[in-house]
């Protein structure tokens, strides 16, 4: 697209002329549900702060992380700049010299866009914008963008759009719908009808976005109470994203669930059933990946989904190895599992792409129980899937049954619901001593006698 067809230039009231690039934000984005535009590829600056005695390494690191998510979104980093602030500016989050200095760059690169690392408040977006002539969106915007490409199922549709809602609704600008470039704020005239309008609009599509997700999560419900009242316990693969979740799912339980190296491809939960040496059977789920400062709107809309975590028998938590932060990494993965009520639930370190680590040292003094594995050549799968089976087996109670011979098959689920410690016989049939989880003992209630 030629250069007259994605921008239009006005004058800034602050220090010359700056140009109205149409972004994420700007006419093109509109309703479609992008906050990144995909007609062309933005061209993207990238801005930083490193706050109070935070450590400067890691802003950059962040920023590292913030360019692939611009790239998966499909946009290209032309540029960055990082701050060091005590605390966020009330108006523009960065200082006025910061401004200016961040208005000279775009204009050096012809950036569309400026994308901030950290949260900006609708007052602080729209002052950015209107002094840099520009969209100036922030993390969270490019998360939810790279959200919306990628969900392919009903429910995570509909789990996408309703974050998108929930943050934009606070950011409606009078006189143009959802357009950030548009009007001004805090002002009434013609445009407050139509502004109240988009409003109400917005809230009425929350609601219905809401309520058919409370029917989803009560089909979901359904399906968890039939779960827990079977012998298979559930277990969760869970991990930052691209850790290789679901390449590990597929190596497990030889299946094809897509695999792609970039971040958030997996979105809606995939279940597989897999036997545990000692043959007990489980539900193995790959659930979506985890991110630091993951936007609280996407935390909330995803709770449904999320719940197969929280209600699991076991976390395999998968950390990239040969990534460049492991440690920070799994600390951001723990906080979300503690936000979505799920930091109780037994975890299972799993450090992944053994393949891609030699010459390195391998991060197993973090946990002395991690497995290392690789999901790509399946080094140390039996070890995870050992791993597993003593986990889940430590988790159970111990309870004495009394089976009669006639009755083998209530042995052969025992033998498969838990994990067999000791077994006598005497006139009658067999006595056995077993670890089971609450609900396969419940299960076998008629033949538990101690």
């Amino acid at each position: 697209m030629g250069d007259n067809g994605r921008r239009s230039r006005r004058r800034s009231g602050h220090g010359g002329e700056a140009e109205t690039h149409r972004g994420g934000f700007g006419t093109h984005g509109g309703e479609s549900g992008a906050f990144i535009e995909r007609v062309f590829r933005e061209k993207i600056v990238l801005v930083g702060v490193t706050l109070g005695g935070a450590d400067p390494d890691r802003t950059e690191a962040d920023l590292d992380e913030l360019s692939q998510l611009i790239d998966t979104a499909g946009a290209d980093e032309v540029g960055r700049l990082v701050q060091r602030r005590k605390a966020p500016d009330p108006s523009t989050f960065i200082g006025k010299g910061k401004v200016d200095e961040i208005l000279e760059v775009c204009q050096g690169v012809d950036a569309d866009t400026v994308v901030f690392d950290d949260e900006l408040s609708p007052a602080q977006q729209f002052n950015l914008e209107k002094i840099l002539g520009r969209t100036a969106i922030d993390r969270t915007a490019v998360i939810l963008d790279i959200f919306a490409q990628n969900a392919s199922s009903q429910e995570g549709q509909a789990q996408v759009e309703l974050a998108q809602l929930r943050y934009r609704l606070p950011r409606l600008r009078r006189g143009g719908g959802f357009s950030q470039q548009a009007g001004g704020i805090g002002t009434r005239g013609p445009g407050e009808t139509q502004l109240e309008v988009d409003r109400r609009r917005i809230q009425r599509r929350i609601h219905k976005l809401e309520a058919q997700l409370r029917d989803i999560a009560k089909n979901r419900n359904v399906q968890s109470r039939s779960r827990r009242q079977s012998a298979q316990s559930a277990v969760a693969i869970v991990g930052y994203t691209n850790a290789g979740k679901s390449r590990l799912l597929n190596r497990l339980t030889d299946s094809d669930v897509l695999v792609q190296n970039r971040l958030f491809a997996t979105l809606d939960a995939a279940t597989r059933r897999l036997e545990l040496p000692g043959g007990e059977r489980v539900l193995l789920t790959d659930t979506v990946g985890f991110i630091q400062k993951l936007p609280h709107q996407l935390v909330e809309a995803f709770r449904s989904t999320l719940s197969v975590v929280a209600e699991a028998d076991l976390l395999v938590h998968v950390v990239d190895a040969a990534g460049p932060d492991p440690d920070a990494h799994i600390a951001a993965v723990r906080q979300v599992l503690r936000e979505i009520g799920a930091g109780a639930v037994p975890e299972l370190l799993v450090y992944n792409k053994s393949d891609l680590m030699a010459g390195r040292d391998i991060p197993l003094g973090a946990d002395k129980d991690a497995v290392m594995v690789s999901a790509a050549t399946g080094e140390g799968t039996d070890k995870l899937l050992a791993a597993m089976a003593d986990e889940l087996r430590s988790s159970g109670i111990i309870v004495e049954l009394h089976v009669p011979y006639a009755r083998g098959e209530v042995l052969a689920a025992v033998q498969r619901a838990g994990h067999v410690l000791a077994t006598d016989t005497d006139d009658v049939g067999y006595r056995i001593q077993a670890r089971l989880d609450e609900a396969s003992a419940s299960r076998l209630s008629e033949w538990v006698i101690g």
